[in-house]
């Protein structure tokens, strides 16, 4: 009995300590991130998930880093190495985490970053993908701000460029920052990010 116990204690004391190993290093990379040392934002969050490789959050946060700094981003090679890490990442956390919505959205917005770029050779290619991504986030979680974020201002994108009225998706765009306010997720490093975004997109709606 007494050796079950201290086998119980060992076992309870390094998951214990698994996990604050795991916050301390989530917490570093965000810091990183946030000082926009995207490298070292991006190297720190891709230790964590070789390290945590059956969570599916550190993948996600390294596919993150390296579509946002790609967005104006104009040298092509390293735009291609970050898109590329980044659809590698997304993919790996898509086969941990099936039919999650956050990933969807992050593989839009990796398309996205594609046709930013270039839109002549990529926009037709992916823009029905997009358009897929965003039907099937919005019916896995109708209720997740970003999802509806995101679908909005590239509904807004798509009306711009055809020359059609914005307005049905500004309304969308407004149902987010609802959600922004009620949406909750217990889970330590979930995405919260978007409603910053979403204030910007509805101050465009109303210039």
């Amino acid at each position: 009995m007494k050796n079950l116990l201290t086998i119980l204690f060992l076992v309870t004391a390094l998951s214990i300590s698994a996990q604050n190993r795991y916050a301390d290093g989530m917490e570093t990379a965000m810091q990183l991130w946030g000082e926009q040392q995207t490298s070292a934002a991006s190297n720190q969050f891709e230790r964590i998930a070789l390290a945590d490789d059956d969570n599916w959050l550190p993948y996600y946060y390294v596919a993150m880093v390296n579509t946002a700094a790609s967005f104006g981003e104009k040298n092509e090679n390293l735009l291609t190495r970050q898109l590329e890490k980044a659809k590698e990442f997304n993919d790996i956390a898509k086969s941990l985490s099936l039919e999650n919505p956050e990933l969807l959205v992050m593989e839009a917005m990796i398309n996205t970053a594609w046709i930013a770029f270039d839109g002549a050779t990529y926009g037709q290619a992916l823009s029905g993908k997009n358009n897929q991504l965003y039907q099937k986030a919005l019916q896995l979680a109708p209720d997740n701000p970003r999802a509806v974020l995101a679908k909005a201002e590239w509904d807004i994108g798509s009306a711009q460029y055809f020359g059609k009225d914005t307005t049905p998706y500004c309304k969308d765009v407004e149902r987010a920052m609802e959600l922004f306010e009620t949406f909750e997720n217990e889970t330590p490093f979930y995405p919260n990010w978007g409603k910053d975004r979403a204030e910007q997109v509805l101050k465009q709606c109303a210039d």
